[in-house]
């Protein structure tokens, strides 16, 4: 493993274990000039902060695809498809383009975007996509829309990967 994704790896850990509610509050990356923000969701009174370290950590790993996945996270465009009663899941992340195309996705293994398999997998220029980056943040976040299927469903989908 290279130590980049070790220190991302340490860098999620420490976010997930600060969540204490459900919803995240407002952030801004401007240490690195960009106006990218997490709205407030309304929904809970309980707030989740990043830390301008770890925001420049996650900035300096991950560069422009951050800034598109906040943008993903923010538009509350990451579901968690699970499978009962066995609980595995499945991400399914928005896509920005104007298709609005949603991917599925494995956040630290797999994307079926093509990116994934051009920076990634072909080049391996980059760490992760931006759709397995808002996947991750959103699941340190707690900012994920939950969505609940039969294990036979959740099969099913897995099968037309």
């Amino acid at each position: 493993m290279r130590a980049s994704s070790l220190v991302a790896e340490s860098l999620w850990k420490s976010i997930e274990s600060t969540r204490s509610g459900l919803y995240i509050c407002n952030f801004a990356l401007l240490t690195h000039n960009l106006s990218v923000e997490f709205l407030m969701f309304t929904c809970t009174n309980d707030f989740i902060t990043v830390s301008e370290d770890q925001l420049s950590t996650l900035y300096f790993l991950f560069g422009k695809n951050l800034e598109k996945a906040t943008r993903i996270v923010d538009q509350k465009g990451v579901k968690t498809i699970s499978g009962e009663p066995s609980s595995r899941f499945i991400f399914q992340v928005m896509g920005e383009s104007r298709r609005k195309e949603e991917y599925y996705c494995f956040a630290e293994h797999y994307c079926a975007c093509y990116s994934f398999f051009y920076d990634i997998v072909n080049k391996g220029e980059q760490l992760f996509c931006k759709h397995q980056l808002a996947a991750r943040l959103a699941a340190a976040l707690g900012a994920c829309i939950e969505i609940k299927v039969s294990d036979e469903q959740l099969a099913l989908l897995l099968a037309k990967l």
